[in-house]
């Protein structure tokens, strides 16, 4: 399981990815492991939407469940990935590249002080499996 280190991670299995106050989320690799093949995601918000932490972004469906995902951080959605609607299974092939949902330029950056570091992350998921 890949587990990058220039992320930050919920316990719900979400990343986020920042840049010059702009942050990427998506879905882990333990994530998709655990739900299998994707074949369906609809982003819930849109471009110019505000967003809270712990809000959820999006809907993720597999063959085996569906799953809600989360903000790990609030702020004004500046990009959305409508390529996921045509491709879902990039969600299962490169989940912390194409697969990104949405990127928000932050409202207050000290709720990444909350989430997991890579190191916490892999304890997490060590726990769960």
């Amino acid at each position: 399981m890949i587990i990058p280190s220039d992320l930050m991670f919920t316990d719900n299995d979400e990343w986020i990815r920042v840049e010059d106050n702009v942050g990427a989320i998506g879905i882990t690799d333990f994530a998709q492991d655990q739900l299998s093949d994707v074949v369906f995601v609809e982003i819930l918000v849109s471009e110019g939407d505000t967003i809270e932490q712990g809000d959820s972004i999006a809907t993720i469906e597999s063959v085996k469940a569906a799953a809600d995902v989360y903000a790990p951080a609030g702020g004004k959605v500046v990009a959305v990935n409508e390529d996921l609607s045509d491709v879902p299974e990039t969600v299962n092939s490169d989940p912390y590249g194409e697969a990104w949902m949405v990127k928000i330029d932050l409202s207050d950056a000290s709720e990444l002080d909350s989430l997991l570091d890579p190191e916490a992350y892999q304890e997490h998921v060590e726990e769960q499996e």
